[in-house]
C-alpha cells in the first residue's frame, strides 16, 4: 500500500483543508509536481491556520502508522484465535471476509 501519511497527518491539524503545496521555490523556480508534496513545500491557505512543526507532523505520521499496524496485528491475531477454536479458512472468510 502506498498510503499518503503526510496528507493524512496534515488533515489532523487546524481542522483539515488548511494547506496547499507551493508551486514555486523562493527563487521563483517551478517546483516539479513529483517534488511538491513534502513538508518543505507546505503553504497555509486557510486564515487563522498555524504551521505545525516538522516534529509534530512526523510524530502524527508515526502515530498513524502505528495505529494502522496495530489494526493489522489485531486482525491477524483474531484470525489465529478463530483457527485455534477449530474454524477453517473458508469459515473464517465467511464470517469476517479475510
Amino acid at each position: 500500500m502506498n498510503k499518503d501519511y503526510l496528507q493524512d497527518a496534515l488533515q489532523t491539524f487546524n481542522g483539515g483543508n488548511w494547506y496547499g503545496w507551493k508551486k514555486f521555490d523562493e527563487n521563483g523556480n517551478k517546483i516539479p509536481n513529483d517534488q511538491r508534496m513534502c513538508y518543505e513545500c507546505i503553504e497555509i491557505i486557510k486564515d487563522g491556520a498555524t504551521m505545525p512543526s516538522k516534529a509534530e507532523v512526523d510524530a502524527k505520521i508515526a502515530e498513524l502508522k502505528d495505529a494502522e499496524q496495530a489494526a493489522i496485528d489485531k486482525k491477524a491475531s483474531g484470525k489465529q484465535k478463530l483457527k485455534d477454536l477449530g474454524l477453517d479458512d473458508a469459515e473464517i472468510k465467511a464470517l469476517i471476509g479475510i
